[in-house]
């Protein structure tokens, strides 16, 4: 590929259109991952990967149908709910989390919308996080304006509320909350001034286009997410998804190679599913412009890799997490 083919490519788009990015999944796997990593190297560290660690801070008892999650009230999955953990619980997994390489600390909550109430207690959650010198993510549902606010003046660093899927396929994966639901809660946080991480999952039965069209979606925003998680469908006993085909693992790494392509400036995060992915997979995706995991034995509720191998994994690469120098 030329220079001015990868020139082209360094600039930030937000008009990209289904014929564009089919023929980009379509291109022959070096080429594409080829073309990631140089708009990758252009953008960022090759060989830095951001670390956050993620925390469910409020579990299960959600009221809404989501077909992958666990967490719904409506599914028996065997999960034990929890009510809003204390903020100095909360904090003391913080700590443990920088103390492991962390560098940003996302905390979640199962809920449709947050109370009043609830929003003032993860503000305590916010501040005593950033006291320890990292950054914050929260994850807590719909958003008024007012709690948007409250959330801005607490100093959140970011807020994530994904798409999940395509506009298209959104209404056979959940029906509790539209799709324009969830874009009006990604202007309200963008508007606010805080940033956005926005993502999706793959492998709940969506097609090319489907994949296609969720990455359009976050590329077209008005601005790009700053962080892009690309999740993989963690099959969970109870939920409606369980007995998915498998993701072929190279679409996998097609769709991180596209995301890296379509939003060159984002750190795009390998999220959920990395428990089933081989390490020889990972590196593929950190090729492919993955530059960005969450660290810890959980997300929310799924298996993760634990901490150890991470750390194995980064010094067999040769990378390291940022912040921090590699021996």
């Amino acid at each position: 590929m030329s220079a001015q083919t990868v020139s082209k490519n360094l600039a930030l788009r937000h008009n990209w259109q289904l014929d564009e990015v089919k023929a980009l999944f379509k291109q022959p796997f070096n080429d594409l991952l080829f073309q990631a990593q140089s708009i990758h190297r252009a953008h960022f560290d090759p060989n830095e990967i951001q670390v956050s660690s993620l925390l469910s801070i409020k579990t299960g008892s959600c009221s809404e149908d989501c077909g992958y999650c666990p967490q719904s009230a409506r599914y028996d999955s065997d999960l034990t709910p929890e009510a809003l953990l204390p903020v100095d619980q909360v904090l003391k997994s913080a700590q443990q989390a920088k103390d492991q390489g962390a560098s940003r600390f996302c905390m979640g909550a199962a809920w449709r919308s947050p109370k009043d109430k609830d929003i003032e207690r993860v503000v305590e959650m916010v501040q005593g996080v950033k006291a320890m010198g990292m950054e914050t993510c929260v994850t807590l549902g719909m958003l008024t304006d007012e709690q948007t606010k409250t959330l801005k003046d607490g100093g959140l660093d970011y807020y994530n509320h994904n798409l999940d899927t395509s506009e298209d396929y959104y209404s056979e994966v959940i029906t509790t909350r539209t799709y324009q639901d969830r874009l009006d809660t990604l202007e309200r946080v963008r508007d606010a001034g805080i940033n956005v991480c926005c993502g999706g999952i793959v492998g709940m039965g969506e097609n090319d286009n489907d994949r296609a069209n969720l990455l359009i979606e976050l590329a077209n925003l008005p601005k790009h997410p700053e962080s892009v998680p690309i999740n993989m469908l963690v099959q969970v006993e109870g939920t409606p998804l369980m007995g998915s085909e498998q993701l072929d693992p190279f679409m996998f790494i097609r769709m991180i190679a596209v995301a890296r392509i379509l939003m060159p400036e984002s750190r795009v995060r390998l999220s959920a599913g990395r428990a089933d992915m081989s390490d020889e997979m990972q590196a593929l995706c950190f090729f492919a412009g993955a530059n960005s995991i969450f660290y810890g034995d959980k997300l929310l509720t799924t298996d993760n890799p634990m901490t150890n191998h991470d750390l194995a994994l980064f010094d067999r690469l040769g990378v390291r997490s940022a912040g921090s120098s590699y021996a």
